[in-house]
């Protein structure tokens, strides 16, 4: 199936759902809409970046990861800025209708307009990319052929750990703020949209530097979602062990946080687009994206919630502020998995890259 059709009817089929979420009497068809539309969507980002792979160079890659992933954080800005204007003006029924039939219309624009590039073939990676058979003529799942190359392997390491740790924080920041700072809900939302804001410059910005000193040295595509998340571990530690007196420290380590997070996400999705071949690039990406739904935005907050509730036993009234810390902390064997990606990455990059034979 072509990646253009399959975006398309991902975004379509995710945008449709949604707007019959308007018609849900309960909490469960309103969950029941959410996980539809989260189903239809699923399909779109990882064959969304295959194709950008192909449509851009290399020394190009980090950049257009870095604008293709801002679109989701401008989403969720938009929608923390416009959803509650739209929801009073219209009604949240109005609303869900108007949100999905525009993804369902976009996603038409797309099919109709967008063309399906063609597959980039070049080095002995690609040769190779069809050599998905074992010795005794046995095919290899994708899925097994990627987690078996270590520099991959390590990348999603990486990666399922960072979208563990800054998932969970983003997804209960708002409460603690209102917890810590004694603020209303929209101070509080203020804040958080403030943060968002920065998220989506840092991302910018970070793919933009990648693409630069990668071109110096092929171990800083790596090496700045290593230093970014080092950086986030700091600010983020020195955020949630701040007093609750010192509101302007707080907020300023808050927002430098957001501003870090997101640098290694565009630069290990460019890095996976660059050592795996063509045919399995969607393949790599979804591994990513899998980890972030299952462990980031699935089993994340569940966590941060649970210790919660167990450190309130010790700390009463603390307790969130001490999950988030614990959470926080896996940004460091994050940091590490990239770090030892970063050692194989010279290699395998060639190796990709290499005249085919």
């Amino acid at each position: 199936m072509e990646r253009r059709r399959l975006v398309a009817w991902g975004r379509g089929v995710g945008g449709g759902i949604a707007a019959l979420g308007a018609l849900a009497a309960g909490a469960g068809g309103l969950t029941a809409s959410r996980a539809g539309a989260a189903v239809g969507d699923a399909g779109g980002g990882a064959a969304s970046m295959s194709m950008l792979a192909d449509l851009y160079a290399p020394h190009e890659r980090s950049r257009v990861m870095s604008i293709f992933g801002m679109g989701g954080s401008a989403g969720a800005l938009l929608a923390l800025l416009a959803g509650p204007v739209m929801a009073d003006l219209w009604g949240w029924r109005s609303t869900m209708v108007l949100i999905g039939l525009a993804s369902v219309v976009l996603a038409c624009v797309l099919r109709w307009t967008v063309q399906e590039p063609q597959r980039a073939v070049v080095g002995q990676g690609a040769a190779i990319s069809s050599a998905g058979t074992g010795t005794h003529g046995k095919h290899t799942s994708a899925v097994l052929l990627i987690w078996r190359e270590p520099v991959t392997r390590w990348l999603i390491i990486g990666a399922a750990c960072a979208l563990f740790a800054n998932l969970s924080f983003g997804a209960w920041n708002t409460a603690l703020l209102m917890r810590r700072f004694e603020l209303s809900l929209r101070d509080a939302g203020w804040i958080s949209a403030s943060a968002a804001l920065c998220s989506v410059v840092g991302a910018l910005f970070s793919g933009w530097l990648t693409d630069r000193m990668a071109q110096r040295d092929l171990r800083w595509q790596i090496g700045v979602p290593v230093f970014s998340l080092m950086m986030s571990l700091v600010l983020g530690l020195g955020y949630l062990l701040s007093g609750a007196e010192h509101f302007l420290a707080g907020i300023a380590l808050l927002l430098s946080y957001a501003f870090f997070s997101p640098w290694w996400a565009s630069a290990t999705y460019a890095a996976l687009s660059l050592v795996v071949p063509s045919s399995r690039r969607a393949t790599a990406s979804a591994m990513v994206l899998m980890a972030g739904a299952l462990l980031g935005n699935g089993l994340g907050p569940i966590t941060v919630g649970w210790l919660s509730d167990v450190y309130n036993h010790y700390q009463p009234g603390d307790g969130l502020r001490l999950a988030m810390l614990t959470m926080s902390c896996f940004m460091l064997p994050s940091a590490f998995a990239f770090f030892r990606a970063m050692g194989h990455y010279p290699v395998a990059y060639r190796l990709a890259h290499a005249p085919a034979v």
